[in-house]
């Protein structure tokens, strides 16, 4: 098994910035990337950003592009989600999950094995 603990929340005004981190402990070697997801109450939970563990690629959803950035610090076994620009739109709980493969389906949550119990992220206007 595979243990996330994400840290980093909290709330923030428009146009501020969070950085939010998940750590991954465990069967890690299982992992071959992390992503990141969020859901708004009422909504479904919706795919952020993704990234692989050995090349460190990436792929970001459309309404994130250029705001939050999905990084990694392999040796920490950490992956982390700058989030600047922020807008009351990105208020949610955020999830980080992970998953043995990387490919087309990335931003497809059940592709992903372990989940993390979420950080609430609240952006005031």
């Amino acid at each position: 098994q595979v243990q996330l603990v994400e840290s980093g929340g909290g709330l923030v005004q428009a146009g501020g910035s969070l950085r939010l981190s998940c750590a991954a402990s465990g069967r890690t070697f299982s992992s071959n990337a992390m992503g990141w997801f969020r859901q708004a109450p009422g909504k479904a939970r919706e795919f952020v950003a993704a990234i692989s563990w050995s090349s460190g690629n990436t792929y970001d959803a459309d309404s994130v592009k250029g705001r939050f950035t999905i990084s990694r610090d392999n040796a920490k076994n950490t992956v982390y989600l700058q989030m600047n620009s922020l807008k009351p739109e990105d208020t949610a709980v955020y999830y980080c999950a992970t998953t043995g493969h990387w490919g087309p389906m990335i931003s497809n949550s059940y592709e992903y094995d372990y989940w993390g119990q979420g950080t609430q992220v609240t952006v005031s206007s």
